[in-house]
């Protein structure tokens, strides 16, 4: 793997079950450069949880799969904090790996939309979900 990629911990083999797809269980990478997507982006309010990405992964409240990317190969994972932070994941197709494409928050009416629509998932149940304080 090349040196500008962050090991963000293991895609579950689980979660397919969850989404009906058939991702490989394997490694998720992030770029170094995240931060200035982020920033380029204007998804400021997310640069606090970059260093939460791992466990956002490993423990989200909310997945699902993006269905504007071809294949189903893009993932979704939701945590909900003092914000609710979406962390996607995409398959590189051409070199074998998973990478996080973007993290950044969804605004709770949102969120609720694509649970009634079933575009994600709550991994726990609805009221077990609770908000992560971090600091602001």
């Amino acid at each position: 793997m090349a040196d500008n990629m962050l090991d963000m911990g293991e895609y579950k083999s689980e979660f397919n079950d969850i989404l009906d797809v058939q991702i490989e269980s394997q490694t998720i990478y992030r770029s170094t450069g995240l931060p200035a997507h982020i920033v380029k982006r204007k998804h400021y309010k997310c640069l606090k949880y970059i260093d939460f990405i791992p466990d956002i992964i490993a423990n989200p409240d909310y997945i699902g799969i993006n269905p504007n990317e071809k294949g189903g190969e893009s993932v979704e994972f939701i945590k909900k904090f003092g914000i609710n932070v979406l962390v996607g994941v995409k398959l590189d197709s051409k070199n074998g790996y998973l990478y996080v494409s973007t993290i950044h928050d969804i605004q709770e009416s949102k969120l609720q939309r694509r649970l009634h629509s079933g575009r994600i998932k709550a991994l726990a149940g609805e009221k077990d979900i609770e908000e992560k304080d971090v600091d602001e």
